[in-house]
């Protein structure tokens, strides 16, 4: 055994983490008090992409002309509490400074790219490791608009994907109609992304890959983690609210969780938690072939398990204030504009709806790196709307870490310091 890892966090990155690190021969803990995969999690109820287009930050230049609507409509895409602006004003700041030029939108593109890039093969391997082939689908993600001139008004994202060698072709009327017949008949326009593909239940998923990891010698610690024990620079223990856990490294992936244990390992991150939503509609009558994002929703929509998934939404609120469900009704209700044949009276036991909170860096770059007072602490957090599909290749980053190997992918701009 190389020696005793400690992961806190059991979501998608977390759960990878601990089976690249077990397979590399270390001895691992895995940290968390919630059941792997359940819908206390982020990983539970994301909009399921597995995505390597996602290489666009949120804000983009002009965003910051938007922010005095985002204050005044609570139900827009992105809406800010008024009562947690002071709090949330630097986290702000920084948010819409990434996205101000095009240049710095494409050094994000250009840093998030390698680590999405080919992960939908990666996590098929994982899913067939753990005996869920089933849940991962290649079958590629489509970008639909009511035109293409609606399309042009995305042109930069476009033309920054396609200058960090990302590809796709563009599907016209007829095309669109011949693959998504029931889909609404405004949207005459689409982007067929074929490398993309999604999972039919994120959360499954998760739970199926800690229980591969369980088989292969993972042990499970079912506490809160609360702190560190460093002594002379060397980790010597996590401390959780079950006592101390004795560690020689360990590894922060507990999503919007994360800002106070980095805290107590030296490294003050500006981490903010994006609140996302889904509805669920049990049995639909019809519904997408392949996962669909139209251009006038920004939303998700996935055929899963469970049933028909719509999911996006962006809201900044403390992580423990109350959910605003009418945000997930604006989701359902976007969602029959798109399928005109799901039916308009849906009873309340046909929907489901949830609230999760994204794990949110301001300038779209999750942090993965050591923590200031330790190097045997390894950050691994804040991958905002890509952390279901960064998961395996940030493991793969913390187990070269761990190891003090030369990562695949220049670890630079996930660097936590950066925010020093």
């Amino acid at each position: 055994m190389r020696g005793h890892a400690a992961i806190i966090g059991a979501g998608i990155v977390g759960a990878a983490t601990a089976l690249a690190l077990r397979r590399e021969g270390w001895d691992v803990t895995l940290i968390d008090p919630g059941e792997p995969g359940g819908e206390q999690a982020a990983s539970y109820g994301n909009g399921a992409w597995l995505s390597p287009q996602s290489v666009i930050p949120p804000a983009m230049p002009g965003t910051w002309k938007k922010v005095p609507g985002f204050l005044r409509d609570p139900l827009g895409p992105l809406a800010i509490r008024w009562g947690y602006l002071p709090r949330v004003a630097p986290w702000l700041l920084r948010y819409l400074w990434a996205g101000w030029t095009e240049a710095k939108v494409l050094r994000t593109a250009r840093a998030l790219k390698p680590l999405l890039d080919g992960a939908p093969a990666l996590h098929q391997a994982l899913a067939e490791e753990a005996g869920v082939p089933e849940l991962i689908h290649r079958t590629g993600l489509m970008y639909i608009y009511p035109s293409r001139a609606a399309f042009e008004t995305e042109a930069m994202a476009w033309r920054i994907r396609a200058e960090v060698g990302l590809a796709w072709r563009e599907v016209g009327e007829e095309e669109l109609r011949q693959r998504e017949p029931t889909l609404d008949r405004r949207y005459t326009f689409g982007i067929l992304a074929e490398q993309g593909g999604h999972c039919a239940d994120p959360g499954a998923y998760v739970a199926a890959l800690v229980a591969l990891a369980e088989r292969e010698g993972v042990r499970r610690a079912r506490s809160a983690a609360t702190g560190f024990r460093v002594e002379g620079g060397r980790l010597r223990a996590v401390t959780t609210q079950g006592g101390e856990i004795a560690a020689d490294r360990a590894v922060i992936a507990a999503g919007a969780h994360s800002k106070v244990l980095a805290a107590a390992a030296g490294s003050r991150v500006p981490l903010q938690t994006e609140r996302g939503y889904h509805a669920v509609i049990a049995n639909p009558e019809t519904g997408p072939r392949i996962p669909l994002m139209p251009s006038d929703g920004k939303m998700a929509i996935t055929m899963t398990r469970a049933g028909l998934r719509v999911a996006g939404q962006v809201e900044i609120a403390a992580l423990d204030a109350a959910p605003n469900w009418k945000r997930a009704e604006i989701l359902r209700d976007h969602l029959l504009r798109c399928f005109p044949g799901l039916p308009r009276d849906l009873p309340a036991e046909r929907v489901k709806v949830w609230m999760g909170n994204r794990p949110s860096m301001p300038d779209g770059l999750p942090c993965i790196g050591p923590a200031r007072n330790s190097g045997d602490i390894v950050l691994a957090f804040g991958h905002g709307h890509v952390g279901l599909v960064a998961g395996p290749r940030t493991a793969a980053l913390v187990a070269a870490l761990l190891a003090g190997r030369r990562p695949d992918i220049a670890l630079e701009p996930y660097d936590p310091r950066r925010f020093d």
